[in-house]
C-alpha cells in the first residue's frame, strides 16, 4: 500500500513521490551491498544522516563516508528490505526490515554471533534530486536482545 498525504500542501507540487521512492529504493540496494561510493552519489553534497538509536549524526560527504564506514564495521553483513512507503509534504517514510550480525557493542560486550532482524523506518527529504536528509530508526533494544546482551551494551 502506498499513501501520499497532504497533497494540497503548497510545496507538495515540487515533491515527486515516484522519483523519491525510486531514489530511496536505489539507496537501500547500494547500502545493502555496502557500496559507499554509490550511496554517496545518491546523497546531496550537504546531506545529513542521523541514526538516533546509535546517537550518531553525519553531515556532508566526508562525514557521511566516515559514518558509513563505521556503520559497516559494526554490521558488515547489513541488509535492508523496504516493504512500503508513505509521504507527507516533502518527507518520505520507508519501512521494512534490517538484518545484520553485529560485530561489537559500544561497551565491548561479547555477542552471541547470531544474525538479527528488526523492523526499521527511515525518513527522507530531498533537494536537487538527491537525498539531503535521512533519519534511520530501529529498536536497538531488540537488536541487543537478539544478540544476547543487555540494551546498556549499546549505550554510548
Amino acid at each position: 500500500m502506498i499513501m501520499v498525504i497532504a497533497e494540497s500542501h503548497p510545496s507538495a507540487a515540487r515533491f515527486d513521490f515516484d522519483q523519491a521512492k525510486a531514489l530511496v529504493a536505489k539507496l537501500a540496494e547500494v547500502k545493502s551491498r555496502r557500496d559507499i561510493e554509490s550511496a554517496l552519489s545518491i546523497y546531496h553534497e550537504d546531506a545529513t544522516l542521523l541514526c538516533p538509536p546509535f546517537g550518531s549524526s553525519s553531515r556532508g560527504r566526508e562525514q557521511l563516508r566516515r559514518g558509513l564506514e563505521a556503520f559497516y564495521a559494526l554490521v558488515p553483513d547489513y541488509g535492508v528490505t523496504l516493504t512500503d512507503y508513505a509521504a507527507s509534504d516533502e518527507t518520505l517514510c520507508a519501512w521494512g526490515t534490517i538484518s545484520f550480525t553485529p560485530t561489537k557493542t559500544f561497551r565491548g560486550d561479547p555477542l552471541n554471533g547470531r544474525r538479527v532482524a528488526t523492523p526499521v523506518f527511515i525518513l527522507f527529504r530531498f533537494r536537487d534530486n538527491r537525498i539531503v536528509w535521512e533519519s534511520f530508526h530501529f529498536d536497538l533494544g531488540d537488536v541487543a536482545r537478539q544478540s544476547g546482551v543487555s540494551s546498556a551494551a549499546f549505550d554510548r
